[in-house]
């Protein structure tokens, strides 16, 4: 494994094979990517041909749809190799070529594909329920057709829409800046670890500092970190505002009030649910202000500062997990979803789906990525901890929820929206931790997991709102004309920050700047869906937990209907009702008897 203490991070040749994901799977050589990439163009040309005929015959009609299918299979396919290429190392100049390349064929084809859907919803509903009595095979697409019609309000006409296809390298310019800056450009400083080395600072390694029982380490990443996004203070902030105004611009362009409105539409989720979770998230605040009260005590502080949020509260407790063990650990955790689960699981594991090692120029953090028919891919940046070990089995849940999508529809609906994503693999985080809850009888490494616990709640309800929060607030400034540069944006998130957690945290300056370095915040609206995700897989486990099979029948119907539903449908089947507020409402209860359990264990 890569050692923290290394005073250089390796370059992605010296990480062994073994524990780099195995690309070849999509593409066996960039000139396979090469010959695909010319298909798609070609087949872009082809799409040219349909233009003005889509209301010809049933016939044209479905070739239309099986080539803009096809083309959007392929393209996908050619766009996530390139970008995961990419991110084993940004500094890899051949691979930022392919993806602008890759990014470029995008807005080619959506530009010569703009007609297809303003001159779909010109044909009027009697001709299209005729199109689909004269060609039974387009029944395929009546759910992904009438999802057109149902936003038909939001659609340009088709001039307009390609134009807007053709901005999309523009508008997609905000995002791809912060990217480079934040993964390939910014270098941290050195800092001096627990036994006095000097260790190059990374985003992989700021965790691992920040989780130190050595206050003086803690407080030196924090300040090191946020020192050096400091220095770039005003172009992230230009970043940022360029992106909420790009949102803003498509939205209004689209007819939205919003662009929150906008952006929630396009899973046809209502606003209510945004709202509600704030709404729910604010009423249980006070159990954050226990709970980080609780922290200030039993780390024994007369100030607790928020580089002090991640160190485990509960000494004699020294967690390392090898990614071997980690990998046992979580297979035996995820056993309730049953064999046929556990199995593919293990063989994603073993066959090449995983990118584990941090290395020089790679993407930081972790994400679960696929490309219809498969297999779906992970990176890591490994470290060895326990968080390390849930991440895991969270990117997993992602890749094993892709996996049964994939296998179970057709490419038109193999994906599933950004509402479902949260659900599985937080889903597959907390059996995980049900598991290890179950097998320990030290008093301390059950304190030490209900904390993780707590931290889970904290960071993915409780931290994710306040980040939707944010959003929504920026985004409705903005909207009302309002400009906001790096010191606004600060004094937004410390608000926050104050609100949330409570007059026993000491809110540093330095956290002001944290909207700086979340790259989430390029994803508009985004956000709030990990603590609604974790809402609807606290409901789903207990289930699972509880019933046993029936349970784990109905989630693995989950896993494998994609998009051909609304995801409030495929959750409401599966057995949670996310327009209802008590899902989030029964997590924070769940929150609040795990406090109360650690309090009570802390006075014994």
């Amino acid at each position: 494994m890569t050692s923290i203490k290394g005073n250089v991070l390796p370059s992605r040749a010296e990480i062994p094979a073994a524990m780099k994901w195995q690309l070849e799977q999509l593409y066996a050589s960039d000139n396979a990517w090469e010959a695909e990439f010319s298909a798609v163009k070609e087949m872009g040309a082809r799409m040219a041909k349909f233009q003005g005929r889509l209301a010809e015959s049933a016939d044209t009609f479905y070739q239309a749809m099986v080539l803009q299918d096809s083309i959007r299979e392929k393209l996908a396919r050619v766009f996530t190799y390139a970008k995961m290429r990419k991110d084993e190392d940004n500094a890899n100049s051949h691979y930022q070529i392919l993806t602008d390349r890759a990014q470029a064929l995008i807005v080619e084809i959506s530009s010569a594909g703009s007609y297809l859907t303003p001159e779909l919803l010109n044909i009027p509903e009697e001709t299209l329920a005729r199109f689909f009595t004269e060609e039974p095979k387009l029944e395929l697409y009546r759910h992904f057709i009438m999802e057109l019609v149902r936003r038909k309000a939001h659609t340009l006409s088709a001039n307009e829409e390609r134009i807007m296809a053709m901005s999309g390298e523009v508008t997609g310019a905000p995002q791809n800046i912060f990217t480079m800056i934040n993964n390939a450009d910014l270098k941290f400083p050195s800092i001096k670890d627990e036994d006095g080395n000097e260790v190059e600072l990374t985003k992989g390694r700021y965790i691992q500092f920040v989780e130190s029982r050595d206050r003086r380490v803690r407080r030196d990443a924090f300040e090191t970190l946020y020192g050096t996004y400091n220095r770039q203070r005003n172009t992230l902030a230009t970043c940022l505002m360029s992106s909420v105004k790009k949102d803003v611009f498509t939205s209004r362009a689209r007819h939205y009030a919003t662009s929150r409105a906008y952006f929630l539409d396009e899973n046809n989720i209502p606003e209510a649910v945004y709202d509600r979770l704030i709404e729910a998230v604010h009423d249980h605040n006070p159990l954050m202000h226990r709970y980080v009260r609780l922290r200030k005590e039993a780390l024994g502080y007369d100030d607790l500062h928020m580089y002090d949020i991640y160190t485990p509260i509960i000494k004699g407790v020294d967690i390392k997990v090898p990614f071997r063990e980690a990998k046992e650990t979580v297979a035996a955790g995820l056993a309730p979803l049953g064999q046929d689960y556990v199995k593919v699981l293990r063989e994603g594991m073993e066959g090449g789906w995983i990118d584990v090692l941090e290395n020089q120029g790679k993407t930081s953090g972790a994400y679960s990525w696929g490309a219809y028919p498969g297999p779906p891919f992970v990176l890591l940046n490994y470290n060895e901890s326990l968080d390390n070990m849930f991440t895991l089995a969270h990117e997993m849940g992602h890749s094993l929820h892709t996996w049964h999508s994939f296998k179970h529809q057709p490419h038109v609906y193999s994906g599933y929206s950004i509402f479902l994503a949260e659900v599985a693999s937080t889903l597959n985080e907390c059996l995980l931790l049900d598991h290890l809850l179950k097998k320990t009888t030290d008093k301390a490494m059950r304190l030490f997991l209900l904390n993780h616990y707590l931290e889970q709640f904290r960071g993915t309800v409780f931290r994710q709102t306040m980040f939707a929060e944010f959003e929504k607030i920026v985004h409705y400034k903005v909207e009302a004309g309002e400009a906001l540069g790096a010191d606004a944006l600060c004094a937004v998130y410390h608000d926050l920050n104050v609100a949330y957690y409570g007059p026993d945290m000491t809110v540093d300056a330095h956290i002001d700047l944290e909207w700086a370095r979340i790259p989430h915040f390029y994803t508009p609206f985004y956000v709030y869906q990990y603590a609604t995700g974790f809402s609807a897989a606290v409901a789903l486990s207990q289930q699972i937990l509880k019933e046993g099979a029936p349970a784990v029948k109905r989630y693995i119907n989950f896993l494998s209907s994609g998009e051909s539903k609304y995801p409030i449908d495929v959750l409401r089947e599966a057995g949670v009702d996310m327009t209802s507020p008590e899902p989030v409402r029964m997590a924070l209860d769940v929150f609040r008897t795990t406090l109360e359990e650690m309090e009570n264990l802390l006075e014994r």
